[in-house]
């Protein structure tokens, strides 16, 4: 059996228990903000992850918010996977800003079974949202655009 057999039962597990219709809230709420010119980066985004390591792609949501100290913010991820597999996990990003841009890193760990901790290592502006992930057994991108 190949991992990809044994993780979408879990995945499915992951997207049920993670809460989706509080992102979709979420992704409600943000739609009725307007990002400020001190933090572009922050509200809705909308694109697609790539797995460099095996080829798997799929949709992606995310909802960026503050954190609770400067520089410090939440990633609420939703993902998608084969059009029919969704899943979505918090992300805590520390970050810098300069020029209007805000580089970050961050981790989230979602478990054994989905591959344990991720590291990220991106950048956000105004319109784009750029980031790698890492992980035991996987690395890709994400590749993001303001959501309208």
């Amino acid at each position: 059996m190949n991992l990809l057999t044994k993780l979408i039962p879990f995945l499915c597990l992951v997207g049920l228990g993670t809460g989706c219709s509080s992102f979709h809230g979420e992704w409600r709420e943000a739609a009725k903000k307007v990002p400020t010119s001190e933090q572009p980066w922050e509200g809705r985004w909308l694109g697609t992850w790539q797995s460099d390591a095996n080829g798997h792609h799929g949709g992606l949501k995310c909802v960026l918010t503050p954190g609770s100290e400067p520089g410090q913010y939440r990633a609420n991820f939703r993902a998608s996977y084969a059009k029919v597999i969704y899943f979505g996990y918090v992300a805590a990003l520390t970050g810098s800003e300069t020029n209007g841009v805000v580089l970050f890193t961050g981790s989230s760990d979602l478990g054994s079974l989905a591959g344990g901790v991720y590291h990220y290592d991106g950048h956000a502006n105004a319109t784009n949202f750029l980031s790698t992930y890492k992980s035991g057994g996987d690395h890709g991108t994400f590749t993001l655009k303001r959501a309208q």
